[in-house]
């Protein structure tokens, strides 16, 4: 995995988890590799992993069942959804808005 270096990669393994849910790669109740055989898979550092799974279960996304492994929350997809239209809402649609005004453009461009 390449990782960006203007974001914490415990973030971007996030974006990564929650990408998959949203391209339905992921479902609720599907298992997901373990801290260890996931950080191996990417190179990643365990505590790294820890990290994302923390954040993933943190934001109801994932779910530990103790002793057998994560698992994908049943509503994990409306969840991720939910949280993607408020970030693009709140950080993309006012930075596209402001292009157009640049560049002398409406809402109309979007009608082609």
């Amino acid at each position: 995995m390449n990782f960006n270096t203007e974001k914490p990669i415990y973030l971007q393994i996030v974006d990564v988890i929650s990408d998959r849910i949203l391209s339905r790669d992921l479902k609720g109740g599907d298992r997901i590799p373990s801290v260890r055989e996931y950080g191996a898979d990417i190179g990643v550092n365990p505590n790294t992993m820890v990290r994302s799974y923390e954040k993933l279960t943190a934001d109801g996304i994932i779910y530990n069942k103790r002793g057998i492994g994560y698992f994908v929350s049943d509503d994990a997809l409306e969840t991720v959804l939910e949280a993607q239209r408020k970030d693009f809402i709140e950080k993309e649609v006012p930075a596209i808005r402001q292009r157009l005004q640049l560049l002398g453009l409406d809402s109309s461009v979007f009608n082609n």
